[in-house]
């Protein structure tokens, strides 16, 4: 089970990133496409791991080199649009059960990739629980369909073609080249996102406004930095999981990360909200905790 606990890692790393990616798009870089575009447009530099034992790729896997990449791109871009719509604790979840659900749909039509009896209900135990802890009760457009959700979707489906076309190159090639590629690819959503006015404007220093929250505009770059390590950290823990696991399976396990993501919300919330706060009810923190329950379950059917 090595592909289980290098992902459990990765998406302890992740947890806390998404805490980060929601301070930085509330607090500091508000708009979605500047963040995106400083969040893609770095992993060009991905192609500097080729000498360790990476290569080039051939023919037509170029194309779902690229696919990969591009894909994972406009995933980020329109999960930081979602989470300016709505709460990290809601809005994350919901994704990583689009991923998965979308994944195994993907993976089962293209790369043939099969899960037995306990495996499909664990599977489903982990999806119920990203979908619970993405419960919040919305008085006017109701429980869960809003305008950052349907973002929520087209991020995860978009996650979801990322993940099953870069399996697809890791069981072709060195993981090294694999993650090279489909990484390097991202950046092409970087230089797209040039075209953008808001981002070639972010090139020139501005003056912080008084609206900017004083953690975040002290600690801004440590901010940033801090964010950008751990998840390059995670996302390379993640696909070397899927490189040596399953992908439907490896997404499956991103209930835990979200579990790990309301636990630092929620420790934030109560002993520093100053820094980051999130409003729980009553009711809501049940749910929650019933959804944590669930992935402990989904999680050991695939251990054991």
């Amino acid at each position: 089970m090595t592909w289980f606990v290098i992902a459990l890692i990765g998406y302890l790393f992740l947890a806390v990133v998404f805490v980060l990616d929601k301070l930085i798009l509330t607090k500091s870089v508000q708009k979605p496409t500047v963040y995106t575009f400083y969040s893609t447009i770095f992993m060009l530099g991905a192609v500097a791991i080729l000498p360790f034992g990476g290569g080039l790729l051939h023919g037509w896997d170029w194309w779902w080199a690229i696919v990969s990449g591009v894909a994972f791109g406009f995933g980020m871009w329109t999960m930081y649009v979602a989470l300016k719509y709505g709460e990290t604790s809601h809005i994350s979840p919901f994704v990583g059960g689009v991923v998965t659900i979308a994944t195994y749909g993907i993976s089962a039509i293209f790369l043939a990739e099969r899960l037995n009896g306990i495996e499909i209900v664990g599977m489903v135990v982990l999806v119920l629980s990203s979908f619970i802890l993405a419960y919040k009760r919305n008085k006017k457009i109701g429980k869960l369909l809003h305008v950052g959700l349907l973002w929520a979707i087209l991020s995860g489906i978009l996650f979801a073609i990322s993940h099953v076309s870069a399996k697809y190159i890791y069981d072709l090639y060195p993981f090294i080249t694999g993650f090279a590629w489909t990484r390097a690819t991202t950046g092409l959503v970087g230089l797209f996102l040039l075209c953008f006015p808001s981002v070639r404007h972010s090139f020139h220093k501005k003056k912080h406004t008084e609206s900017v929250h004083r953690f975040a505009k002290r600690h801004a770059v440590s901010i940033v930095i801090s964010d950008k390590i751990l998840s390059i950290l995670g996302v390379v823990l993640v696909q070397y999981a899927i490189a040596i696991g399953t992908v439907t399976m490896v997404n499956a396990m991103s209930g835990i990360q979200y579990i790990l993501m309301f636990i630092i919300i929620y420790v934030l919330t109560k002993f520093a909200p100053k820094i980051f706060r999130e409003y729980f009810t009553h009711r809501e923190l049940i749910i929650q905790w019933i959804a944590i329950g669930l992935v402990v379950v989904g999680s050991a059917l695939f251990v054991f």
